[in-house]
């Protein structure tokens, strides 16, 4: 008898000590009043024992508990079924709470129930916390869409209306922001500026600094001379060096079109060579060597010179087209590039730049692109 004397006390030691607010409800009784709160209940709720001694637990529900929580406990008092929600409820001075609730049924010798013992945690800093954390995530894809946006808007929205040309561009990013940018646009009446750069990296930061690099390089069609691309890469050189910090440099072909007489003068920082197309010969790289924007200041660049006749093509690209890869890891690859190039090489330029999109797409089908993929197209009509 005093080890059942024992045992009691201890039992209800144990439910006056805990953290959790523990309620018993007896549901041999019409309307399945509580006949026990501990210590903990009273200190979350504000309700003292006496007051709620003998009434329904939905007393904490207010006009904000969500329904559907409300349906999943009327559904386990039903059912006779345990249950865990999590619904607001009410303190008595009206105050809020988020509960965390554990309804679970006890049942006596016949296997009838008798009793529901109902667990609360008052999780309101947690619920607080992740709407918080909800919230400021809406807030940061609203402001990744509006830079994503902004970034978007600086590609050509028109193209060069040059007789004897035409010119096509192709933009992919892998995330909402990209490291890869392009543009094409008119210096004078007869050159045409065609350039594609791809910042070390993608995401916000490489996405800020191929927005500033298309800001430095767009005042240039307003210059009062016409710059050389080793001399565009030479300002841009001491004005972007290498960031130790973050290792963030980034890579460009520049090239100034000649619509007089076909000239393409270029130079590649770091950049793949432009693929010639031409009629009767298998499509080509051009070869460059040189350093990435950034990487050394005493860095030299030359420029080349494609003379282009009618038929031919040239496409720029950046490195996401090779360097895509498929399910398997295997990458795209230059060759794959130039079989489709060679397939393709009768369709007109902004046909041939979505053939490689669609192949690209194809390729990496079960995975997403791991970088940016830009294409420029030029065309001698």
């Amino acid at each position: 008898m005093e080890d059942e004397r024992f045992w009691l006390l201890l039992k209800e030691r144990a439910l006056e000590s805990t953290a959790e607010g523990v309620v018993i409800s007896d549901c041999m009784q019409e309307g399945m009043p509580i006949i026990y709160v501990n210590k903990a209940f009273t200190a979350v709720t504000g309700y003292e024992a006496d007051e709620v001694i003998g009434r329904n637990c939905r007393f904490l529900q207010g006009p904000d508990s969500d329904p559907a929580a409300k349906l999943s406990i009327r559904k386990a008092l039903s059912d006779k079924s345990s249950c865990i929600v999590e619904i607001l409820n009410y303190r008595k001075d009206g105050t809020p709470f988020w509960n965390r609730l554990s309804i679970t049924p006890v049942q006596n010798d016949l296997r009838q129930t008798t009793h529901y013992i109902g667990v609360q945690s008052d999780v309101t800093r947690r619920r607080l916390a992740e709407e918080s954390l909800h919230k400021a995530n809406l807030q940061l894809k609203r402001d990744l869409q509006a830079a994503a946006e902004i970034q978007q808007a600086q590609l050509p929205k028109e193209l060069p209306d040059i007789e004897g040309y035409r010119f096509a561009w192709r933009f992919r990013p892998c995330e909402e922001l990209a490291g890869d940018t392009l543009n094409i646009f008119c210096l004078d009446d007869t050159h045409v500026v065609v350039y594609v750069l791809d910042v070390c990296g993608h995401g916000v930061r490489a996405s800020l600094q191929s927005f500033a690099l298309n800001q430095d390089l767009r005042p240039l069609q307003n210059g009062p001379s016409l710059l050389s691309p080793e001399e565009v890469f030479a300002r841009l050189n001491v004005k972007y060096p290498m960031d130790m910090q973050t290792g963030m440099y980034f890579t460009i072909l520049y090239g100034i079109l000649d619509t007089q007489t076909g000239d393409f003068t270029f130079s590649s920082a770091g950049h793949p060579g432009p693929i010639l197309i031409r009629q009767e010969q298998d499509p080509r790289f051009i070869e460059t060597r040189s350093f990435p924007i950034g990487i050394s200041p005493k860095a030299e660049y030359a420029s080349q010179t494609i003379k282009l006749i009618p038929q031919d093509k040239l496409i720029l690209y950046t490195d996401g087209v090779v360097e895509a890869f498929n399910a398997a890891d295997e990458p795209f690859g230059e060759d794959r590039l130039l079989k489709i190039l060679l397939r393709n090489r009768n369709a007109a330029v902004e046909g041939m730049m979505q053939t490689v999109l669609r192949s690209l797409d194809n390729w990496a089908c079960h995975v997403n692109l791991r970088d940016d993929v830009s294409l420029v197209g030029i065309e001698a009509l």
